[in-house]
Parts: structure tokens; C-alpha cells; sequence
């Protein structure tokens, strides 16, 4: 089974609904944050001081103040196991944004693991016996201490995906699979944006068939409409599953038959659709070289 990247599926998300995603947690930063000056700092890459690793920060979002042209920027780091050391980490990475930008710096960390469920910190101090030097404090979101339900009315893209990664009881993962995709489908966002929230719920609640049961009785009680549109996307979901398990299956084979192929080539079969999978499969059995692969591929 394949690693979830649980970095880049929070990224994506977050990057794609910023704004939503301060709306539903931090509305008061939007009080004095310019929603049409946000830009991305890319692959914030750097040296881990606390830990000497190269470290790729998850998202760092470039914006000015409503009220006057002046920058600022906003650090948001998921954080999906429990680290014993990460308030130091944080502000490890804030003093090096700092260092960089010489500008302010909101830090927000999403503690989006299971367990454990005790209270995160929001802060890391430094203390001498007579005075403390060093008091740092971030803002939270700890998904295990929130309770789905209450975010079940909450107009937000944000909120049907995040749902499913609160704290969930075992036996309610398939209604709150059901309701993040009702509340999805009530929110009538393009294609693109409804498959990147439709696929960061089933990654996190990918049901066995006992809950599937339970999932498809939980769509009988909906609206035919929003019942026509959930079964469209779980349906997409089959479709993509399928054809990205066709592909993984054709890479392993021309990998060991070549080695590993480069980035560019993977890409290129995995954009191929069934049919064409289908002739590769059959096809890859008489390249002799890498040449023959990508000459396949330009005449596809």
C-alpha cells in the first residue's frame, strides 16, 4: 500500500482555499489581510536548525495589509504525527523566514494526527531563574480535538475536507464521509476543486465494505439531487483508482525492465487514459530501449 504524503495533500488544499481556510478558523486575520495581494513563496527549502535536515516548509503565503502597502507573510505547518520537539522547530523556521523576508509573520500549525488527543502547545518560551527571554506563540488548529458535527452547517470547502480528519468515532467514519460530500456537492465548485476535496476524503476515509453499507444507506436519506451528484464522484473516484492502479503496474514493469524512469516519462503514462494503457501493456513487451518508449508516447 502505497505512503500517504500527507504534507502535500494538506498543501494543496490550503493553498488552493487559503482564504477559505482563515475564514473558517482565523476570520479575524482577514480583518486586515488584502485577499487579492496573495501569492505563494515556493519550496521554502533551508537547513532544519533543530535538527540539521533539509526542510521544505508546507506553505508560505506573501500578502499586504488592507489598509497599507506593507507585506507581511502567513506560515501555516501541518504537522501529521506527534513531535515532541516541534514548538522549537517552529520557531526555528520562523526566525529563518524572519531572517529572509524581514517581514511580520503570522505562524498557524494544523495538528492533523489521530493520537494522541491531549492539547497541543501554541508556544515555546526560553527561561533564565530570574526572567523569561523568549515567549513565541503560534495559533493551533488540532483537528482530533474538534467535533465534526460542528462544522456540518459551515458553507466552507475547507470544512467538508477537514471533517474528515476530526475527532471521529469508528463507528460514524461512514456518515461523516457522507455528509462532507453533501455538504461538497451544496458548495457547486468547479470540477477540479470538488475532485481535490472529494479525493482528500476518501484518502483519510477509505471505507471497508461493512462501511460502505452503512455510507450508501446514509445517501438514501439525502435529496435525489445531492444523491445523483455524490454518486458522480464516487464513481470518478473508481474511475481515477482504477487507472492509476493500470499505470503503477505498467511503471513497475518498464522500471525493471529499464531502471527507473526519470520524471518526465512517468508523468507522461500516467496522463494516458485505459485505452491507451491497455496498448502500452500489450506494446512495452517489444521496446528494446527507452527509445522505443518514448516514441510510443509522441505518437499517442
Amino acid at each position: 500500500m502505497a505512503q500517504i504524503n500527507h504534507d502535500q495533500l494538506f498543501k494543496q488544499l490550503l493553498t488552493t482555499f487559503f482564504v477559505e481556510f482563515l475564514e473558517l478558523f482565523f476570520p479575524q486575520v482577514l480583518d486586515y489581510l488584502n485577499p487579492d495581494s496573495i501569492t505563494f513563496e515556493d519550496k521554502e527549502l533551508f537547513t532544519d536548525l533543530s535538527g540539521g535536515d533539509k526542510k521544505i516548509l508546507d506553505l508560505v503565503a506573501l500578502t499586504k495589509f488592507r489598509d497599507r502597502d506593507y507585506t507581511f507573510l502567513v506560515h501555516v505547518e501541518n504537522q501529521s504525527y506527534e513531535q515532541d520537539d516541534f514548538p522549537e522547530r517552529m520557531y526555528s523556521y520562523h526566525c529563518v523566514l524572519f531572517l529572509k523576508y524581514r517581514r511580520p509573520i503570522y505562524p498557524i500549525a494544523v495538528f492533523s494526527y489521530q493520537y494522541p488527543q491531549r492539547a497541543e502547545k501554541n508556544n515555546y518560551t526560553l527561561d533564565f531563574p530570574d526572567r523569561r527571554t523568549l515567549d513565541f506563540q503560534y495559533q493551533t488548529v488540532q483537528l482530533n480535538q474538534l467535533n465534526w458535527r460542528d462544522f456540518l452547517r459551515q458553507q466552507n470547502p475547507v470544512a467538508a475536507a477537514l471533517m474528515a480528519k476530526m475527532n471521529i468515532n469508528k463507528r460514524d467514519r461512514p456518515i461523516v464521509k457522507a455528509e462532507c460530500l453533501r455538504l461538497l456537492v451544496t458548495l457547486q465548485l468547479d470540477p477540479a476543486k470538488m475532485q481535490l476535496i472529494s479525493g482528500f476524503v476518501d484518502t483519510y476515509l477509505n471505507l471497508n465494505p461493512q462501511e460502505e453499507t452503512i455510507f450508501q444507506e446514509q445517501l438514501n436519506t439525502m435529496e435525489l439531487g445531492q444523491q445523483e451528484q455524490i454518486m458522480e464522484i464516487t464513481t470518478s473516484w473508481q474511475r481515477k483508482g482504477r487507472l492509476e492502479g493500470q499505470s503503477n503496474t505498467i511503471l513497475r514493469l518498464l522500471n525493471r525492465k529499464f531502471g527507473t524512469l526519470d520524471d518526465t516519462l512517468t508523468e507522461r503514462i500516467k496522463s494516458l487514459g485505459s485505452t491507451q494503457l491497455d496498448a502500452l501493456t500489450e506494446d512495452l513487451l517489444d521496446f528494446q530501449s527507452l527509445d522505443d518508449l518514448d516514441q510510443w508516447l509522441s505518437n499517442q
